[in-house]
């Protein structure tokens, strides 16, 4: 279809996809978590609860062991009385704390869950609105940057690193308020219970926190490797499965395996790296905290035999000193998370700020109806600055006329059409519409008066009559059928078992490239624009089929200005203006028989493709 395409780097069928380099790090962290905060931050009354009900959990959590230490050195007293026959054991007083203790922890239950709620709440909004505006982004990107990015790297940003988000959002905030607020809370605790112990305790502290600022810059590189690989591996299944018939024609298939082997080795490789290193956190911190716990209870028995101590004290000291490997464990694994959740969460803030389409001024009016006059302006153009395209292109055309655009490949001919419907804009020069600088119009309003025939047909999973429609959603079902009459493709449809209701699969595999070629020519003509764009819009139908087709053309064309962008010259033989593009200029210009009889490009052209006749 395409003579000349954005020449700016693109990956080769089966190469690895855009991304960063290996082993590089997240590119600004502290920002990229800022970014994140900022977007809770929408949502003040839910953060707000959140974390409200995270340190009431949390606070209730902490303060659990304090009580049972009452309820102990309660028992421990009233047992002492009794053996020496002072007192007795006051049940009711302990029953009554551990029915405290037993409220206590329930509140810290139902904080944690309804913490857990509105922490799901959130996120999955977070996420909607991700998936939200990277679709809407993807409406205002420019041509560029879709002819230059693997389409299964977009995907991955949507999908993969989208639900690392959510995933990892979900656990990360929440277990850091609770195991922040549990550190805290339980040093405070162990202080005031004994600030000896808590010194012993504190002894193993800076090498806990070494091993884990060892461990997160160790697996932060490989977690960001993981998620540019997994954008690779969806870029070559997606190619992979949408060109099988190219790479099973070519017999590429072992090449094709071989390089989504190597990716998938490198994916194997910084996945198995990054879980292992965040696997080895909660070993080692086990470890170092049942050091730190066998020198506890050695202290706190010696203090306890020697009467400083009571068995409650040593009892909550124990189960403090043991909750409180359990935050800092937490804060590892988090740590963990929020790498995973940055270099995700990079990625798709990269996208959002990808450049944009120009905006179109807020006083940029669309005219009322576009009548077909085309004016080309001394036009140059180039997707790159150092190779120009089209230069110095002047043409003008009436409204109705029907333009054929030849050329050999390269010239520069789809280039023109992306250039009339504002996908790309000139360096230099005008193209006008109705005496309108395209560029002074706004862009819904231009392309809304082109319709597009393509060489590539596109087809939704849907039915018939439903892809016919798409050209205009108002149409009823009878505009629809005449919209197919005229397109040859009725009679077809009508030998199908269920007609105009009969279901195409996604890429209408059940139906031959002709027929999916007749259904979008069916499709142009119901939207019944004022400016057509055939291209090569005839090139995969069969000659009789052709011969149809064009007749139905010449009717759809009548009274509106048709760009006609062809290799088989014999279907523009009544053009009223054919342009013959070489190397971006006008080298020919005239009507059939005229550019024959001028014995020039067209007509090496022409006699070239018809030499065997």
């Amino acid at each position: 279809m395409a003579e000349h395409k954005n020449t700016a780097p693109r990956r080769r069928f089966g190469e690895p996809g855009m991304g960063a380099v290996p082993g590089e790090k997240a590119k600004n962290f502290k920002d990229t978590l800022g970014k994140l905060l900022r977007r809770f931050a929408a949502y003040p009354v839910q953060v707000t609860l959140i974390l409200f009900f995270s340190l009431v959990g949390t606070a209730s959590f902490v303060i659990g062991p304090e009580i049972l230490r009452r309820a102990t050195n309660l028992l421990q007293e009233g047992l002492t009385s009794k053996l020496l026959g002072t007192g007795s054991i006051d049940l009711g007083k302990i029953g009554f704390i551990l029915g405290l203790l037993l409220l206590v922890y329930g509140v810290s239950g139902l904080m944690h869950l309804t913490t857990g709620l509105l922490t799901t709440q959130v996120t999955q909004k977070l996420c909607f609105n991700f998936r939200r505006e990277i679709s809407e982004k993807i409406s205002r990107l420019p041509m560029r940057y879709f002819e230059g990015q693997p389409i299964g790297d977009i995907l991955s940003r949507i999908t993969n690193d989208i639900d690392t988000l959510s995933q990892s959002m979900q656990n990360c905030f929440t277990q850091f308020i609770f195991s922040a607020g549990s550190l805290i809370g339980i040093t405070i605790m162990m202080f005031i219970t004994s600030w000896r112990m808590t010194l012993i305790a504190f002894l193993l502290i800076p090498l806990s926190f070494g091993l884990i600022g060892l461990i997160m810059s160790l697996s932060q590189k490989y977690f960001k490797r993981q998620q540019k690989y997994l954008g690779e591996i969806n870029g070559q299944v997606e190619e992979t499965f949408t060109g099988q018939t190219v790479v099973k024609l070519f017999g590429y298939e072992e090449t094709a395996l071989d390089t989504f082997k190597k990716t998938n080795s490198s994916l194997f490789v910084s996945a198995w790296k990054s879980q292992f290193l965040s696997g080895l956190m909660m070993p080692l911190m086990n470890f170092i905290g049942n050091l730190g716990y066998v020198g506890v209870v050695v202290y706190g028995a010696f203090q306890t035999m020697s009467g400083a101590l009571q068995v409650g004290d040593i009892l909550a000291f124990v189960q403090y000193i043991r909750n409180f490997t359990q935050p800092i464990q937490q804060l590892a694994q988090v740590g963990n998370q929020f790498q995973s959740m940055a270099a995700a969460a990079e990625r798709v803030f990269e996208f959002l700020n990808e450049s944009e389409e120009i905006a179109d001024a807020a006083v940029l009016a669309a005219p009322e109806e576009l009548h077909g006059a085309v004016t080309f302006n001394d036009v140059h153009f180039g997707y790159l600055p150092e190779q120009t395209v089209i230069k110095n292109f002047n043409c003008a055309v009436q409204p109705g006329q029907t333009v054929a655009i030849v050329g050999p490949t390269g010239a520069g001919k789809t280039t023109l059409v992306k250039l009339l419907m504002r996908f790309y804009d000139v360096d230099s020069g005008a193209v006008l519409i109705d005496g309108h600088d395209v560029r002074e119009l706004p862009r819904h309003a231009l392309r809304e008066g082109f319709g597009m025939v393509l060489q590539d047909t596109w087809l939704f999973s849907g039915t018939i009559m439903e892809n016919i429609r798409y050209g205009r959603l108002t149409a009823t079902d009878d505009e629809v059928i005449a919209a197919a009459k005229a397109a040859h493709v009725h009679h077809f449809i009508q030998t199908l078992s269920e007609g105009y209701n009969t279901h195409l699969s996604e890429d209408a595999e059940n139906l031959s490239q002709g027929q999916k070629q007749l259904l979008t020519i069916a499709r142009s003509i119901l939207a019944d624009r004022p400016i057509l764009i055939l291209d090569e819009a005839t090139s995969s139908v069969d000659t009789r089929t052709e011969a149809q087709i064009q007749k139905a053309m010449r009717n759809l064309m009548r009274g509106r200005t048709s760009f006609v962008i062809a290799h088989r010259l014999s279907t523009i033989r009544d053009a009223d203006i054919i342009l013959v593009l070489r190397d971006g200029d006008i080298v020919e210009q005239g009507v059939h028989h005229q550019l024959l009889e001028q014995d020039g490009f067209y007509a090496q052209l022409y006699n070239a493709q018809f030499a065997a006749g």
